[in-house]
């Protein structure tokens, strides 16, 4: 993906998007996506979505050097950062604060592989960071945060709430959803006292179908 206006009104309309389906509120969420430049283009601090222009987003070096813009990018962005350079299939991140991932980053572990679609469109269970950071340790919550993420799309913030990723920022929505939703089973399901999970040779599998033969056959 190149900087150009399109890109960047689309992080601008997933800003909206988010809001609208109840994932984030305020300000309370943030996006990146990987240019073809291997710069990061992200979303600025403390600024409403609904008067976000295209202008007020930020370009990041991948070592973090700001290059392009003039406002403060995300506080959160050496989180965004970080896995970036962990992870080059991640072509896109969300961080939002939704009412199930937070949930279920507040408990002592993540969420395990509990459907087809975890195993699908997550690639299985849901990691948690290893231990609690303050917000304002910016350095030190990217570096935990990246640490603990795995091969799979999402990781919660322990105490926080929930990133996605993906390939491109569609696909990162879509594991938003798919997030959103395996949290609020995962609660549902502990309350009601049984949990029946898939083993990691059925996740391989159907991570395995999603990605190279959903559609084929």
């Amino acid at each position: 993906m190149n900087d150009c206006i399109k890109a960047r009104q689309d992080i601008i309309d997933t800003c909206l998007w988010l809001k609208a389906q109840g994932l984030v509120f305020s300000t309370w969420g943030n996006i990146s996506v990987r240019l073809d430049d291997g710069n990061i283009l992200i979303t600025p601090s403390r600024v409403a979505y609904e008067s976000m222009q295209p202008e007020d987003l930020v370009v990041l070096a991948p070592d973090g050097t700001q290059v392009k813009g003039t406002r403060l990018s995300t506080s959160e962005r050496e989180i965004h950062r970080k896995i970036m350079n962990k992870r080059p299939d991640v072509g896109a991140i969300i961080h939002m604060h939704s009412t199930y991932g937070m949930a279920a980053a507040a408990r002592d572990e993540g969420v395990p592989a509990i459907s087809e679609e975890m195993c699908q469109l997550l690639g299985g269970a849901i990691p948690i960071s290893s231990r609690f950071v303050p917000s304002d340790m910016h350095e030190e919550l990217g570096t935990v945060v990246s640490e603990s993420v795995t091969d799979a799309n999402a990781i919660l913030i322990r105490n926080h709430g929930p990133i996605c990723f993906g390939a491109n920022l569609e696909e990162a929505k879509v594991c938003c959803q798919v997030l959103e939703k395996s949290c609020k089973m995962y609660i549902h399901l502990l309350a009601a006292g049984g949990i029946q999970t898939i083993s990691e040779e059925n996740v391989l599998r159907g991570r395995d179908y999603f990605l190279n033969k959903y559609g084929k056959s």
